[in-house]
């Protein structure tokens, strides 16, 4: 591994520990862009048992940096649920050293991560960037493969609808979840104790036919927890039309998780994938004295020599 101590790029990297937010002195930050087959692990956030993405990258970077998970202290950006997907996952860690390349890092990584995770980017981080905190919006992807016979090849990341669905309708009632509400109904109870704003606003919320299937596509600058599951099910209950368009508004006025109940469950979460996440500019600008991001090398063949003359 290619690395070599120098002159620091963040004085006092602020890093998330359990009761709150620390400084590091001597420390730089470095920014993952992960993919993940979410299907056999039980979310993003860290836990032994049953496996998580996070315990899962963790591993990984302890195995190639020789430092300890207290050390690295690995954040993610958004806790996906159990099954749940991601093509744009973004955390970020920190080392004591600088390294002169990120290549070898990269390779590092994905050759010890299993084949249903991979590290799409490494890059270096200023110090007050911080990959949950930093966030402006996130943008998640809902599949839903519409036809009598389900597509074998998209079992794991679509759910599959027999009824047929009204688009329109379905596209019609997604409108009413745009702008800022308070999504108390559209919320199951939090996994921990934090004190999280039900408030949230929803920039766009698409609903895309692609032959059999239909992709909805919801932008927010946050989201609840199984809000947009929740928030798909009710949909799909309109797009049956069992249940017209405008309950959506009449169930965000209740700020009850139990109106939400009398008409949909929340959806599986096998169809959802967290596709991206966007920043502030300013926090995504790079140190100096950085090395250059790293996207992955090609392997290359060498010529040899024909054995005949």
């Amino acid at each position: 591994m290619s690395y070599a101590v120098g002159a620091l790029l963040n004085s006092a990297v602020p890093v998330e520990v359990e009761n709150g937010v620390k400084p590091i002195r001597d420390g730089y930050k470095w920014r993952l862009l992960l993919a993940y087959d979410g299907t056999h692990y039980a979310g993003w956030q860290y836990q032994l048992s049953p496996p998580t993405v996070q315990c899962t990258v963790e591993k990984a970077l302890i195995q190639a940096t020789k430092l300890q998970r207290k050390d690295l202290c690995l954040v993610g950006a958004s806790r996906t649920d159990t099954g749940v997907h991601a093509w744009g996952q973004v955390a970020h860690f920190v080392t004591p050293f600088n390294y002169d390349t990120l290549e070898e890092l990269h390779a590092a990584l994905n050759g010890i991560l299993p084949s249903d995770i991979r590290v799409r980017e490494i890059s270096p981080a200023s110090a007050k960037f911080h990959a949950r905190f930093s966030a402006k919006s996130k943008i998640y992807h809902y599949k839903i493969y519409n036809d009598t016979i389900m597509d074998p090849f998209q079992r794991h990341f679509a759910y599959h609808s027999v009824y047929k669905l009204n688009s329109a309708i379905m596209r019609e009632a997604a409108k009413y979840f745009v702008g800022k509400h308070d999504f108390s109904a559209f919320a199951n109870a939090s996994r921990n104790d934090r004190v999280i704003d039900p408030v949230k606003h929803i920039l766009r919320f698409d609903v895309k036919e692609m032959g059999a299937l239909l992709q909805l596509e919801v932008e927010g600058s946050g989201f609840l927890y199984r809000q947009v599951r929740n928030m798909v099910a009710l949909l799909l209950q309109i797009g049956k039309e069992a249940i017209p368009p405008d309950i959506v508004p009449h169930i965000l006025a209740s700020r009850d998780r139990t109106e939400l109940a009398k008409y949909s469950l929340s959806a599986p979460p096998h169809g959802l994938c967290l596709v991206s996440i966007n920043y502030d500019e300013s926090h995504l600008l790079p140190p100096q004295g950085c090395p250059a991001n790293s996207f992955g090398r090609h392997h290359t063949i060498r010529k040899c020599k024909v054995p005949f003359t």
